[in-house]
C-alpha cells in the first residue's frame, strides 16, 4: 500500500518542454500524445496539435484502489488519438512498478473537469473496458456519482485508494465544471476555468461565485500548482495565439498558482482582462 497522505504535498516536476505542434500537422513526427511524469503516481497528458488544435492537457493520477482519468481529449478516433491504448499500457506500467499482490483487480475511472466537446471526445473508447466507471457529462450524472449535494454549494471527496481528491463545483464556463484538488501534490486541476489562454464565461454570476469558492479553499487548504487544461497565450504578455491555432512555438507554461486566482477576480469585478496578460476574460 501506498502511503499517500503523510505529511505536506508531495513535490513533482514541471520541467518539461510541451510539444507544441508543428509549422506543417501532416509532417509532424511527435506522438499524437505527450506523457509526462509529474511524479510516480501523477502523469499529465497532452494531445498534440496537430491532431486537434485544442491540444487539451489530461491527467492520469494513481491511487491504491483505482486510476483517475480526467478528461478524454478532443477527438473520439483512437486511429488519430490513441487515448486508451497509451492509458492502458500506462496502467500496466504502473502497476509492474506498484504490484498488489492479493489486491483484486485495478479499477479506472474516467471523470471530467467539464462537459465540453474537447473534454470528452475519447470517452468511447473506454466503453466496456472491466473494471471502469466513465462518469456522465451532465451536471445531474456529475453531482449523483460524487455526491455533490445541494449543487453548487457544497464540496466533496473521492477516494482512489488512500488518495484523496477534493471536488469543488465550478459551474460558470460549463455548467457540470468541477474543480479537483489533489492532497497527496497539492495540485489543483480547475480544467477551463483558469488557464494560460482565453477563458470564457458563459454565466457570469455562476462562474464568479466558483472563483469566490477556489478561493475561500486556497486559503485553507495547500496548493502547490494550479493546473488548467489548455495554453493559449504567447510568452508576450496580452498576446495569445488565434482559435484553431496549431503551431504555437512561443507557449508560456501550463502551471499557474492561487495569485492567478486572485486576478481572475479582480479583472472580473473590473471587467478587464489580467493586469499582467497572461489570461483573457471572454463572457458572455
Amino acid at each position: 500500500m501506498i502511503d499517500y497522505l503523510h505529511g505536506a504535498p508531495v513535490s513533482g516536476s514541471l520541467d518539461v518542454d510541451w510539444h507544441h505542434g508543428g509549422p506543417s500537422p501532416k509532417h509532424d513526427s511527435a506522438p499524437e500524445i505527450q506523457v509526462h511524469a509529474y511524479s510516480e503516481h501523477t502523469l499529465i497528458l497532452r494531445q498534440n496539435k496537430s491532431v486537434h488544435f485544442e491540444a487539451p492537457f489530461l491527467f492520469l493520477l494513481f491511487g491504491n484502489d483505482r486510476a483517475l482519468l480526467l478528461d478524454t481529449g478532443a477527438s473520439a478516433d483512437p486511429a488519430h488519438f490513441p487515448l486508451r491504448a497509451t492509458v492502458d499500457a500506462l496502467i500496466s506500467q504502473w502497476l509492474l512498478r506498484n504490484p498488489r499482490e492479493g489486491r483484486g483487480g485495478y479499477g479506472l475511472l474516467v471523470a471530467h473537469t467539464h462537459g465540453h466537446g474537447d473534454h470528452v471526445a475519447g470517452d468511447a473508447q473506454f466503453a466496456g473496458r472491466p473494471l471502469t466507471t466513465v462518469v456522465g457529462k451532465d451536471q445531474g450524472s456529475v453531482a449523483t456519482l460524487f455526491g455533490l449535494t445541494d449543487w453548487p454549494h457544497r464540496k466533496g471527496e473521492l477516494d482512489l485508494g488512500g488518495r484523496i481528491l477534493d471536488l469543488i463545483p465550478g459551474p460558470g464556463h460549463q455548467s457540470a465544471a468541477v474543480v479537483f484538488h489533489d492532497r497527496h501534490t497539492g495540485l489543483l486541476l480547475t480544467g477551463d476555468s483558469l488557464y494560460p489562454g482565453r477563458i470564457y464565461v458563459a454565466d457570469e454570476a455562476a462562474f464568479t461565485a466558483t472563483v469566490e469558492r477556489l478561493l475561500a479553499f486556497c486559503e485553507e487548504h495547500p496548493v502547490t500548482h494550479v493546473l488548467g487544461c489548455h495554453i493559449e497565450m504567447t510568452s508576450t504578455p496580452h498576446e495569445d495565439y488565434p482559435r484553431g491555432t496549431t503551431y504555437q512555438p512561443d507557449e508560456p507554461p501550463l502551471q499557474l498558482t492561487a495569485g492567478h486566482l486572485r486576478r481572475l477576480r479582480q479583472a472580473l469585478a473590473e471587467g478587464t482582462d489580467d493586469p499582467q496578460g497572461e489570461f483573457l476574460v471572454v463572457t458572455g
